[in-house]
């Protein structure tokens, strides 16, 4: 039943207005019906005391409710409700994305609240809500790089992997090149229409095995798209360190290799970002998420057909019934 509900409209809804014709006559039989005067007249009625009224005096308002709900039939009926059969044919070119963080310990910086880390992993986590139909993989590095969750469509392994994610689990450093290398090898045999990175790091590259531009040139021989993002205030940064004080704050100077980043985009045909705070971090992965988009083909086809016949069947049914009680059980003389 509700999914024939559901598929049900109205050519003409302004016409339920006429149900306020119900609740009117309702009160109109109610107070018509107490004031109203006997057919017959008689001087003492102490001979009916204690008389229990029939079935035909305690149904006898079963008359009105049908007239009532026959009337309710009729102006549904008069709304014209509809329903629509409707098709859709839906192509998506999918995406592959790999998103490739640092982890390293600068990452604990609290620039960003509470800190460059944890709202890298919120925003990179509402990224993944937003594209339900890609595939999504995790990189992490600092110091060496590996892939913390191969490309999937499973974003709720993927989210549980994002939250498992802790500076200091690989050796401290920042492996830019390694990171990228790494993200490209998860991409490289994807048969996906768009490939995507999405490289964030605070630092500069001074670990690792490899290149960054290399990386970014060989992202470019297999057609993959890299975006680099530079986290970080402009100036210094307040840095935890444990003492045996407790934590204690100082501020350290904000070394982002912007040069580097903004080539390596280039050389394969992203862009550079610099996200220095929570809301410009999330306005950056909107505008990745506007510039990678599916492509979405749709045909659509819809048809409207007619169901008022069986609300005025019913009602025509109602007013028979009505009439014929009318006329034998429930017969008055006036």
């Amino acid at each position: 039943m509700n999914s024939y509900f559901d598929r049900i409209s109205l050519g003409q809804p302004w016409m339920l207005l006429l149900l306020l014709i119900i609740p009117i006559y309702i009160l109109w039989y109610y107070y018509r019906h107490r004031r109203q005067d006997a057919a017959v007249q008689i001087s003492d009625t102490s001979a009916f005391f204690g008389m229990q009224p029939n079935w035909r005096v305690r149904f006898r308002h079963i008359l009105v409710g049908l007239r009532l709900v026959a009337l309710m039939f009729i102006i549904i009926a008069l709304a014209r409700p509809q329903s629509s059969i409707s098709r859709q044919d839906v192509s998506i070119e999918g995406i592959d994305i790999v998103v490739a963080l640092d982890i390293s310990s600068s990452m604990l910086a609290e620039d960003f609240d509470p800190n460059r880390l944890e709202a890298a992993k919120t925003v990179a986590g509402e990224f993944i809500d937003s594209r339900p139909n890609d595939r999504i993989g995790l990189v992490v590095f600092s110091g060496e790089a590996f892939t913390q969750c191969p490309l999937t469509t499973d974003h709720a392994v993927l989210h549980d992997l994002f939250s498992a994610i802790k500076s200091g689990m690989i050796q401290d450093g920042t492996a830019i090149g390694d990171g990228l290398a790494t993200a490209v090898n998860r991409l490289k045999e994807s048969t996906a229409v768009s490939r995507v990175i999405i490289l964030l790091t605070d630092g500069e590259n001074n670990a690792g095995n490899i290149d960054p531009l290399t990386a970014a040139e060989l992202a470019n021989t297999y057609g993959i798209r890299l975006y680099t993002i530079g986290v970080g205030t402009i100036g210094t940064a307040p840095y935890p360190f444990d003492t045996p004080f407790g934590k204690q704050y100082q501020n350290v100077e904000v070394k982002i290799d912007e040069n580097l980043l903004t080539k390596m985009a280039g050389v394969a045909g992203g862009q550079y970002f610099r996200a220095t705070n929570n809301e410009s971090l999330k306005k950056i992965y909107a505008d990745i998420d506007k510039l990678e988009k599916s492509k979405i083909d749709v045909t659509e086809f819809r048809k409207h057909n007619e169901e008022f016949l069986p609300f005025a069947l019913i009602a025509l049914i109602l007013l028979v019934a009505e009439l014929l009680l009318r006329n034998t059980v429930f017969r008055s003389i006036h």
